[in-house]
């Protein structure tokens, strides 16, 4: 139930982070002058930044409170947020308006979607440990990228049949629908999350308080390196790629309407998804390192095709959709499934959830720095460039991959909080280590006062 309840909730994430890919052409339908790229790009970056936020700040409450005390106020903040977005409105009718209101919604919806990253993969991670050791890192991927890139299409799809229903003459309809759906994911799993327990790793290996922050960096600082610097790559080329495919999608449709720009959107998201099952598939035989490098080798193959036949390729829409599908299927077969996975299995328990929040902000930054430069690459260099970029991305992220990233297939995530305590120990570190304040269910504290009865 920890597994499910803690992975199961990213879904809701896959569905925020590809809300605005459809959401962008409908806006600059309704709203052509007032929808400039700067408006574009603020109200897509306003997620980006919670998320940062929410990655850095959750991930210290996931270690220094708890993982159900994180799990429970990410999906809170998630809610509140997309209520706020679907009853956006600027003063008076103002398109200004409404798109600060929208910038700030997102913003804090954002600072939710960035919490689950680190509250949901660390629970997942140690709840599958404890549970299939050998199967962990296929498990983890399920509940994790799985959910997270099937949002990608579960967006376009819901968007498609709020289309339908509507009407295009609707589409004010049509976006406070599909973010108002947003209100919904989240809530499916609340309240198992009210009442899970948190894993077993986590019980026996918390650090509240006195963390020895200083002793973790001079540990981990190779590895937080490798995780750091190849989620940075990685978000960089597919975030602004996501968000933006809608409207590169659309550029290279001539004359597509709204429907046929998200039926390709569709079929785009559909070729990238089957990466995350090869991906976890290969994660134990091949190993984490080396699937990774395979992913980024698929940046440099497909980024380097698209880019160098770019005015040829976009003339045949569904070859262009293939390629451009192909190359956001290799990014999660490889960066995509493994950073989480890497990221969770890397770090000793006590301070699992702040490194990994940290790596994954970084990435956030990344994905936020790309989005903002997304425009003027298209703008100053042309559009190719964009794919030329990703190629070069690629190269980048295999070299810190091979030189950065550990590689911890098949280990028990006991055995580096072992080595961690002793780390401590070693460097004369002295303090509280479990986690007394977290209360099983109701259901799980009458089971365990009748086994502790039979005992005694």
């Amino acid at each position: 139930m920890v597994i499910a309840a803690a992975g199961f909730g990213l879904i809701s994430d896959g569905y925020q982070n590809n809300l605005m890919t459809m959401a962008n052409v409908v806006f600059k339908t309704l709203y052509p002058k007032q929808y400039t790229s700067s408006v574009s790009t603020r109200v897509s970056n306003a997620l980006l930044v919670g998320e940062v936020l929410g990655q850095v700040s959750i991930g210290l409450i996931c270690d220094r409170i708890g993982r159900k005390a994180a799990l429970v106020s990410t999906t809170a903040l998630i809610v509140i947020g997309a209520i706020l977005c679907t009853a956006a409105h600027g003063a008076h009718g103002s398109p200004a308006g409404l798109f600060w209101f929208l910038t700030v919604a997102r913003g804090l919806t954002g600072v939710g979607v960035g919490g689950e990253y680190p509250a949901s993969s660390t629970s997942a991670s140690e709840a599958a440990n404890e549970k299939m050791l050998k199967s962990r890192g296929p498990v983890f991927i399920m509940v994790t990228n799985f959910v997270l890139s099937f949002g990608g299409p579960l967006a376009v799809s819901v968007f498609l049949i709020v289309l339908s229903a509507a009407g295009e003459n609707h589409l004010n309809t049509v976006w406070r629908v599909c973010f108002g759906i947003g209100i919904l994911l989240p809530l499916t799993v609340f309240y198992f999350r009210m009442r899970m327990l948190s894993p077993k790793l986590y019980r026996d290996g918390a650090i509240k308080h006195h963390v020895p922050y200083w002793l973790v960096i001079k540990r981990y600082w190779k590895t937080l390196i490798g995780t750091c610097g190849a989620w940075f790559l990685y978000d960089f080329v597919t975030f602004p790629n996501g968000v933006f495919s809608g409207t590169i999608i659309s550029s290279v449709i001539k004359n597509g309407d709204i429907k046929k720009t998200a039926e390709w959107q569709l079929l785009l998201g559909a070729i990238a998804l089957p990466g995350v099952f090869i991906g976890a598939a290969l994660c134990n035989p091949l190993g984490r390192r080396n699937t990774m490098i395979l992913g980024f080798s698929g940046y440099l193959i497909f980024g380097l095709i698209i880019g160098c036949a770019y005015d040829q390729i976009t003339q045949i829409i569904p070859l262009f959709v293939i390629f451009y599908g192909a190359m956001q299927s290799m990014g999660n077969l490889g960066p995509g499934n493994m950073l989480g996975l890497v990221s969770a299995e890397s770090y000793a328990t006590p301070i699992r959830g702040t490194c990994y929040g940290l790596s994954a902000a970084i990435g956030k930054t990344g994905a936020a720095i790309g989005t903002q430069a997304f425009t003027p690459i298209q703008l100053n260099l042309g559009k190719k460039w964009t794919f030329i970029i990703a190629a070069i991305c690629g190269v980048v992220g295999i070299l810190v991959t091979y030189f950065f990233v550990p590689d911890m297939t098949g280990v028990d995530l006991a055995d580096e909080d072992e080595k961690f305590m002793r780390y401590l120990a070693e460097n004369g570190w002295e303090g509280e280590v479990g986690d007394d304040d977290d209360e099983a269910t109701l259901d799980d504290a009458s089971s365990e006062e009748v086994t502790i009865e039979k005992g005694l």
